[in-house]
Parts: C-alpha cells; sequence; structure tokens
C-alpha cells in the first residue's frame, strides 16, 4: 500500500492516474458523491468488492475505509495493490498509524519546485552534502527572484498567464480549503477564523512561532489558536521547523519556526505583487528565506536519502535558516540573504554551527543574489540562489 499525500492542487491525482495506468490499476475519487456514500454506509463491503488494483483518491474524505484496507493488506501482501492519495495528514488520525506500520509506504508531494518548472534536474543539495562547489558564475535575479516568489509552485498557479490570475486561484484555492476540508477535518467553534489566521501565519512565516501575537488578533483563547495551527498544518498550508538541537551547546533557542507551504500562497494571502515586495527588504528577505525552505524540501522529497530540517539559533543571537542533517549524521548549513553583497559577519550562525556540530559538519552555504560561487574557507561557501534550479 502507497500513500501521496500533500496539499490540494499539488498533482497527487494527476500522478496517481498516470501511474496507476502504466500498472493496471482502476481508479475511484472520494470527492465523487456516490463513490464516498457507498464506502462510508458499508466500508468492508467496499473494499471487498474493489478490483485486484486500485486508486483511492482524497481517502481524507473516508477515514472509516483504512480498517478494511488493513484487513484486505494483511489476508495478501500484494505490493502496490493500493495507491492512495490524501489532502490532510491522515497520519496524524489517532491510532491510525500504529495500525498501518510497516502496510504503507509514504511520499510527500509538495507543489512544484523551480528545478521542476526549468525542467531542470537538481543537484545543489549533492553539492550541499559533499562540499563540492567549483569556483563559476551564475547570475543576479532581482526583479526575476520577486517574480518566482509571488508566482509560487502550484501547478494551476503556475499555469495562470497574469499576476492577477494567479493571485485569484490562490483567493479561491483558500476559500474552498476553508468552505470543505477544514470543515469535515474538525468542528471548530469559528471556521470564519482560518482565512485570518492564515493571513497572520502568512506574515509570520520565516519567523520563531509565536502563538501569543497570533491569537492577539482573536477573541480566542492561545490553546485554541494553538489547535487551530496544528488544523492549518494538517491541511499541509503551514509547516513547523523544529529547532536543532546538539550536546555541545545547551544555550540554543527551542522555539520553532513557522513556513507557510508555498510562497505564491502567502504573498496572495498578504496581497503583496511583484514590485510591492522588491520595495519591502524586510518581507523579501522573510520569504526569500520560506522560498529557499519550499525549494530544498521539494528536491529533498525525490532522493533516496532522506535529510531532516531545522532551523539553528542560539541566546547570543548566532542563527542559520536551515541546517540539513543527513542520514549519517552529518550536518549542513543554509543561510539565506536577499542581498547581492556579503561580509563576513554574515557567516558568523554557520562557523557557529560549525562549532556545535565538530567532525559531524558538512559544510555551510550561503545563498544570496549575487553572481559568482566562492570558498570562503573552512567548507564555507558563497552560491548564488539560482543554483536552486541550475
Amino acid at each position: 500500500m502507497v500513500l501521496v499525500h500533500g496539499p490540494r492542487q499539488c498533482g497527487k491525482t494527476t500522478l496517481a492516474r498516470r501511474v496507476g495506468r502504466r500498472l493496471g490499476h482502476e481508479y475511484f475519487s472520494f470527492d465523487e458523491d456516490a463513490v464516498r456514500l457507498a464506502a462510508q454506509r458499508d466500508p468492508a463491503g467496499f473494499v471487498a468488492r474493489l478490483p485486484r488494483r486500485v486508486v483511492l483518491d482524497e481517502v481524507q474524505r473516508v477515514p472509516e475505509i483504512f480498517l478494511p484496507i488493513k484487513v484486505e493488506v494483511d489476508r495478501g501482501r500484494v505490493p502496490g495493490r493500493f495507491l492512495l492519495t490524501g489532502s490532510t495528514d491522515i497520519l496524524l488520525l489517532p491510532g491510525l498509524s500504529d495500525s498501518l506500520a510497516g502496510r504503507i509506504g509514504v511520499l510527500r508531494l509538495h507543489p512544484f519546485a523551480q528545478c521542476e518548472i526549468e525542467r531542470k534536474a537538481p543537484t545543489l543539495l549533492k553539492a550541499i552534502r559533499s562540499g563540492d562547489f567549483g569556483l563559476q558564475r551564475g547570475e543576479r535575479l532581482e526583479a526575476e527572484l520577486a517574480r518566482r516568489i509571488v508566482a509560487g509552485g502550484f501547478p494551476a498557479a503556475v499555469a495562470r498567464g497574469t499576476p492577477s490570475r494567479r493571485r485569484q486561484w490562490y483567493e479561491n484555492y483558500v476559500e474552498s480549503l476553508v468552505q470543505r476540508d477544514a470543515r469535515e477535518l474538525a468542528r471548530i467553534s469559528s471556521l470564519r477564523a482560518l482565512p485570518k489566521l492564515l493571513r497572520l501565519c502568512a506574515a509570520q512565516t520565516g519567523r520563531l512561532i509565536n502563538i501569543s501575537d497570533l491569537s492577539s488578533s482573536f477573541q480566542l483563547s492561545r490553546p485554541t489558536i494553538r489547535d487551530y495551527v496544528t488544523l492549518l498544518e494538517r491541511l499541509f498550508l503551514v509547516e513547523e521547523l523544529p529547532p536543532w538541537s546538539s550536546n555541545r551547546l545547551s544555550r540554543l533557542v527551542k522555539t520553532p519556526k513557522l513556513h507557510l507551504a508555498d510562497t505564491g500562497l502567502a504573498c496572495a494571502l498578504l496581497s503583496v505583487t511583484q514590485a510591492g515586495l522588491l520595495e519591502n527588504r524586510e518581507l523579501l528577505g522573510q520569504l526569500l528565506e520560506t522560498f529557499v525552505y519550499t525549494e530544498l524540501r521539494g528536491q529533498s522529497s525525490g532522493l533516496a536519502e532522506t535529510i531532516e530540517f531545522a532551523h539553528f539559533r542560539d541566546k547570543d543571537g548566532a542563527e542559520v535558516d536551515l541546517v540539513l542533517q543527513f542520514e549519517d549524521s552529518k550536518v549542513a548549513g543554509v543561510e539565506v540573504k536577499a542581498s547581492a553583497t556579503l561580509r563576513s559577519t554574515d557567516f558568523r550562525g554557520l562557523r557557529r554551527l560549525r562549532e556545535s556540530s565538530g567532525r559531524r559538519f558538512a559544510g555551510g552555504v550561503i545563498l544570496y543574489d549575487g553572481d559568482a560561487t566562492v570558498g570562503m574557507g573552512d567548507g564555507l561557501f558563497a552560491v548564488p540562489i539560482s543554483e536552486l534550479w541550475r
């Protein structure tokens, strides 16, 4: 059994149907009323009558289906018999993760990375892991970088020909999620609070999560807002980036960072255009950090090796936007700068990370809007952001 999950409209159905056709799977969608009602009324009978190989789309809409599927899998282990897709993190449902342990393979699908849009094979993560960067010229992006941030990576939005049409798509996307998926996933007291909360999360993207700040705009308790943020996580709209820890250093900030799942969505929520982003350097820096995080997370999902992502910050103010931990426990740091020039002090956080990780340190990179890849000594490099998709 294989589960492909991720936010709505990121390409799960298209991928599952293409793979399913090649392998002889028949397709059923629980977005179709008749199919969903049949499965809800008699889950065991529905599963028993399914063809030998099936794609079951949007399975989160019928959680009753998982126990009968588990029974069928235990009766006869046929690899890939069930290909499931879900637009919420169904593995967080109580008891479900344990019942499917050893029976399910999980693939997280993200919106398009820029290298996918450009149809180029990603190489940056491999270079970061090996610390092998040749001295080469890149290109400054300036306005082009802002354009890519505002456009985002959802396939349907990328396909829109104008910024206004993309923005309208994102607005409709949020409204649809709130009215259907959020309502089905949880009974919450104030459904209308979710779009506003999502906008506030967009304004905090790339920052340490602060529930007090988020709750100050609502007549709702902090625990309630915390629950709503968790709901947005289950819908794959926001992500919490955990803090990196080390036995060598006790003075570390242990608060997670908040990131929107896609910068195009964040810009639409904040009503930010390409021109407006170029004028607001502070917001550009925030969104660029989220842009790089979502790019690297998307690229990593296609690798055989699992990479864990975190952030680093100590109580002296030294920080690294992204810490990548590889399967062999090697650690690399990625700092993000929107400027085209760098100073020695910009490497302070990476140097502190290197001290904290010791022999585990694989290298450190500052991604900046410059035009040259250069080595700074001791495993540290400055690399143009354009290398994300070159």
